[in-house]
């Protein structure tokens, strides 16, 4: 299962263009540019990071593409690993019996919980975008955020309460700062005009898509097999091949210009001071939950949910009131608001592989095959088999039907489509199963490859959209838009999934499976009204 802020196309998402003239000071937009005479060593030193630049650029070593994309396909391979892997065994660690290794909170917490930990991490992409675009530059976020990610991963293989959530909150800033940042590093080792680009991206993704697959494998197998901190160590143990593989293959990455110019003018202003508040803030939240009991858990969960729904309602309405936006870019943003909304929907069903999902394959699904007995874990690997295989046939199905290839409304109503027809399998595979007995593996089988199709068809889409429809005084901005929606659907399911029970599945799956399904087709219906009202999108 690919994590969907993997799948974009290179760009910022805060900081805008560095392209552009007389940036908007002390804000979101822009990047600072150079008021003041370079020294003789700074002038050396820019010299030399252009000539490691374009020798970056020009290497052919690896699959005729710069070396620099093994090191970041690695990179990435083993953060999805680790990522997807402590992912895969965390709520059922939360809610097994203190007896056994786990916390012994009760279910719907522990689920609630793991997806308001997902909300966080999105809402920490936003800061780790403008941090590397404003203070450090690419390589150095991408570094810190490496490191901060497994050190949190060693915490949470020690066997104590506090090591869990204080590594929680280690990974949720570590990956707050590599996630929105390591594609970006990917597009600056390609000129604008290198037709290498697209398949160093299809490279770079299929190292995404191995992780995630391998990742609940073996962590998953590791947690339910011997003990639960098994599995996390493993996780800690592929994201600190990560990081030496950074260490040792940086040298032949590009975009060390760019850093340099970000770090020599960079000046704290309002919004830095705003944005350390913020993570502060959810250094507080992991603190809080180390001593925090069931109604207190809760608690914090409301809060999160609560500025999940704030930060991209203010982001939305700072846009679209803005003066900068042109009246055609205007129009724009209001049928867009309806592909955000299907990937909060989307969303809703897709992220619960990692609690509710996961908790019916563990307590309600006959995990066995001709008699070999599997972890329930393995089920989230799915998902990235499915995009692993379509997503070189879905791109070359794009390029075939040319012009006649549906509008981008229609695919991401499409996307949300497969999605509630997972969801229904899994409503349907519960009302045939006897009271009492075990619903067969094959439902849920079902059920991710629906959303392994559903997630390669909307995510591409709506992000193709995204940087069309962005009023281009708001470019990057845009993106971070798109990333307080995934925050959101998060926040939402944080409430959502504290209605599951397993006596419920039926109804707790259908209910929400119809919803998006319905969704999905009113996008697909209203798709010939939103093509007139969308400009400059296909």
């Amino acid at each position: 299962m690919s994590d969907n802020s993997s799948n974009q196309p290179p760009g910022r998402f805060l900081g805008g263009d560095s392209n552009r003239k007389n940036p908007e000071p002390g804000g979101l937009t822009g990047e600072s540019q150079e008021t003041a005479p370079l020294t003789e060593t700074e002038v050396k030193a820019d010299r030399a990071a252009k000539k490691a630049d374009r020798k970056a650029r020009s290497d052919k070593s690896f699959l005729g593409h710069p070396r620099g994309l093994m090191t970041l396909f690695s990179v990435e391979m083993w953060e999805r690993f680790s990522y997807l892997g402590f992912q895969a065994i965390l709520v059922l660690y939360l809610s097994d019996a203190v007896a056994n290794g786990g916390l012994g909170y009760s279910e719907d917490v522990a689920s609630s919980v793991v997806a308001a930990y997902g909300a966080l991490l999105y809402l920490l992409s936003i800061v780790g975008a403008w941090i590397s675009d404003r203070m450090t530059g690419t390589h150095h976020a991408v570094l810190w955020g490496a490191i901060v990610i497994a050190g949190g991963h060693i915490l949470m293989g020690i066997p104590t309460e506090w090591a869990t959530w204080g590594g929680l909150g280690l990974i949720i800033i570590g990956t707050g700062l590599l996630k929105p940042n390591i594609n970006s590093m990917v597009g600056e080792l390609y000129d604008k005009g290198d037709e290498r680009r697209d398949a160093g991206f299809s490279i770079y993704y299929a190292g995404i898509n191995i992780g995630a697959f391998a990742g609940p494998l073996v962590a998953g197998w590791l947690g339910q097999t011997y003990f639960w901190h098994a599995g996390f160590m493993a996780a800690a143990v592929g994201m600190v091949l990560g990081v030496i593989q950074y260490l040792v293959g940086s040298r032949h990455l590009a975009g060390r210009s760019r850093g340099q110019k970000i770090r020599r003018n960079f000046q704290m202003d309002a919004t830095m001071w705003r944005l350390i508040g913020l993570v502060v803030v959810v250094i507080a939240i992991a603190v809080a939950f180390t001593v925090a009991q069931d109604d207190v858990l809760t608690s914090l969960v409301d809060i999160i949910t609560a500025l999940t729904i704030i930060v991209p309602v203010i982001f939305f309405v700072w846009m679209y009131r803005s003066p900068k936006v042109t009246p055609t870019e205007r129009g724009n943003l209001l049928p867009y608001l309806l592909l955000l909304f299907a990937l909060v929907l989307y969303n809703l069903l897709y992220f619960q592989s990692g609690n509710t999902l996961n908790l019916l394959a563990l307590n309600g699904v006959d995990n066995s095959v001709f008699g070999f007995d599997y972890p329930s874990t393995w089920y989230i690997s799915l998902a990235a088999i499915v995009e692993i295989i379509m997503g070189p046939v879905l791109a070359w199905l794009w390029i075939k039907m040319g012009s006649k290839q549906p509008h981008v409304a229609a695919k991401v109503g499409i996307g949300a489509v497969f999605g509630g027809i997972g969801f229904l399998f899994v409503a349907l595979g519960a009302s045939i199963t006897p009271g009492g007995a075990l619903m067969s593996g094959v439902w849920l089988v079902i059920c991710y490859i629906f959303l392994g199709m559903g997630d390669l068809t909307l995510q591409t889409s709506g992000m193709s959209a995204t940087t069309k429809l962005a009023p281009r005084a708001f470019a990057s901005q845009t993106m971070a838009l798109w990333f307080a929606a995934m925050a959101l659907a998060q926040g939402i399911q944080a409430q959502i999934v504290q209605l599951y029970e397993l006596e419920n599945s039926v109804t707790y799956f259908g209910i929400q499976g119809l919803v998006v399904l319905g969704y999905g087709l009113l996008l697909v219906a209203l798709t010939p009204y939103l093509k007139k009202r969308m400009h400059s999108v296909a």
